[in-house]
């Protein structure tokens, strides 16, 4: 991986066309497809760099540490670009816990664990690894990792996240700052929390955290949700709480459309939108931004293996999958989908873009305008780069895909394809 500092110029998308050939970068998405085969998951480690560090400018003026969220895509090689410029990590299970560790070692001191369901082993690897800070979010939780802490003799810092009440524009499925969600506490009662938890000797009321979604494009629900932390945070140093954190969680979306995007412009947005939210509050400020960083950075290539009429409807399909890329079946999610090879004239279709996997829910697509493509094309699915790899599975048995990051002209396969093989070593018969 080469070290040189990332260009921040203010790009959306590292995919554009040369020669009339889609380029990542400096490499050709053809000829990615001819090394390693469809489907492929593409990202640019130089896009990933860039977005990295439009967090750190924007809040250089204030102690701050971005903890990239895990969940978003959990790459080794990802962690560690980022881990080697200084992220942390947001986490939100053992595994992931497991995965910074065995990235960059040393990040795991800066490591947020969040999540309403942690189990007794995750809570003691984290204790034992040292980490910043445990997102709690119930009391039972709360009584959990102390009787951990104490078993394993260590004091655990911990942050209460909060529900602050404060509505997100977002999909249902990952809007989270709600009464009647499932996460975090309601802010209403956490005062009386911390003030039972500091009885305990095992127990460190290090911080506050919030989150209130994801994929949230207006910023002013960022403020008012850091408005009322802010406002907790000074309620609990009257009652004697040292509080070194706020955690503002992430959610800053991007836009899966064709509009002109502008990510340098959205992160500052933001930045003022937190700034204003805290006013004077001088705690270490934690953010987890996850999608926003590899969204865009990556894309899925795949292969069109027929392109099928019925009746008055047209289907292009490709060897990518539901299984390979769900967030269009599951969300309804908005992916571009461009062929690798730029067009020569004006002749379109009207096709719903599918997989080969038996369900109706098997789509990219429904009724897109899409450049005329013909069997053997390929075409790249944008945007891919969070919530692709991360929630891939194997239905109907299908090996997931493999995966390349592609720094400047030189590519390095950091995933390989998996094998029938793969699949069935688990298996007992």
């Amino acid at each position: 991986m080469t070290k040189k500092t990332p260009t921040f110029q203010d790009v959306a998308r590292p995919f554009t066309y040369r020669r009339r050939r889609l380029f990542c970068d400096g490499v050709s998405l053809a000829d990615l497809a001819e090394q390693h085969g469809t489907p492929l998951y593409v990202y640019s480690a130089e896009q990933i760099s860039h977005r990295f560090q439009l967090f750190e400018q924007a809040f250089s003026d204030r102690p701050h540490t971005v903890c990239y969220a895990v969940k978003a895509n959990s790459s080794l090689a990802i962690l560690r670009l980022l881990a080697r410029q200084g992220a942390g990590f947001d986490i939100v299970s053992g595994g992931e816990l497991e995965r910074v560790g065995r990235a960059h070692k040393p990040a795991l001191r800066k490591v947020v664990f969040s999540g309403v369901g942690k189990q007794p082993w995750e809570i003691d690897a984290a204790l034992k690894a040292g980490i910043l800070l445990f997102n709690v979010e119930s009391e039972t939780e709360l009584e959990l990792l102390a009787s951990r802490a104490q078993a394993l003799k260590v004091r655990a810092r911990f942050a209460l996240r909060v529900n602050p009440d404060v509505f997100a524009e977002t999909h249902p499925y990952i809007s989270t700052g709600l009464r009647e969600h499932k996460f975090g506490i309601d802010i209403k009662i956490a005062r009386a929390m911390y003030h039972r938890a500091a009885r305990s000797k095992w127990l460190d009321p290090a911080g506050v955290s919030v989150h209130i979604g994801s994929q949230i494009r207006k910023v002013d629900p960022f403020t008012a949700a850091l408005a009322r932390v802010t406002s907790l945070i000074a309620d609990l140093r009257t009652d004697g709480h040292e509080i070194r954190y706020v955690d503002a969680g992430g959610g800053l979306g991007i836009d899966y459309s064709d509009s002109p995007f502008h990510p340098a412009q959205q992160v500052q947005k933001y930045a003022a939108a937190l700034n204003r939210g805290l006013g004077g509050e001088a705690a270490h400020l934690l953010l987890e931004p996850g999608r926003f960083i590899v969204a865009q950075a990556g894309a899925l290539l795949t292969r069109v293996l027929v392109v099928k009429k019925n009746g008055a409807k047209t289907f292009v399909i490709t060897d990518a999958a539901m299984n390979d890329l769900i967030r269009p079946a599951l969300y309804h999610a908005h992916h571009e989908i461009v062929p690798v090879k730029e067009p020569a004239g004006k002749s379109e279709l009207t096709a719903d873009v599918v997989g080969p996997v038996c369900e109706s829910g098997d789509f990219f697509a429904r009724d897109r305008n899409l450049p005329a493509v013909k069997q053997g094309d390929l075409v790249l699915i944008l945007d891919a780069g969070a919530y692709g790899m991360t929630l891939t599975s194997n239905y109907n048995s299908r090996p997931r895909p493999a995966e390349v990051l592609v720094d400047g002209s030189s590519v390095r396969l950091i995933r390989r394809r998996e094998t029938i093989r793969d699949l069935l070593s688990p298996e007992v018969l």
